[in-house]
């Protein structure tokens, strides 16, 4: 059964090679510096990390940073698992993401809306 909770400064490596694998560019200094600030989530299950999400505290709320889940394991519920448990600890949680990702923000209720830069932004409020 999955769970999600903080990552532990031990999970450093799976959970940022989660990330590597998903080919998000993330600043391994500061994914080590949101753990110690329990802004890394991890989904686990059998005692394996299968999801990630790096967080950043901003003003009512949360941005998510990078989201992962291990390639076979996708389409089971783990992101919509990370997001949820960012909600239910936050009033709000802002994401930015490509048009790849927009399903999967769109599913979860978030409004979006598109950047002039192409990517788009997502917002949503408990």
């Amino acid at each position: 059964m999955v769970r999600v909770r903080q990552a532990k400064p031990t999970e450093f490596e799976p959970a940022t090679s989660i990330l590597d694998a998903a080919v998000l560019e993330t600043d391994p200094g500061l994914v080590r510096q949101r753990i110690d600030n329990d802004r890394v989530l991890v989904a686990v299950d059998d005692g394996r990390i299968v999801g990630s999400v790096v967080a950043q505290s901003i003003d009512q709320g949360v941005r998510i940073d990078a989201i992962a889940v291990r390639k076979r394991r996708q389409g089971q519920g783990i992101g919509t698992m990370l997001v949820e448990t960012l909600l239910d600890h936050h009033e709000r949680v802002i994401a930015e993401f490509d048009d790849r990702a927009r399903p999967f923000y769109e599913a979860l209720g978030f409004e979006i809306q598109e950047q002039q830069s192409g990517r788009y932004r997502g917002v949503r409020t408990t």
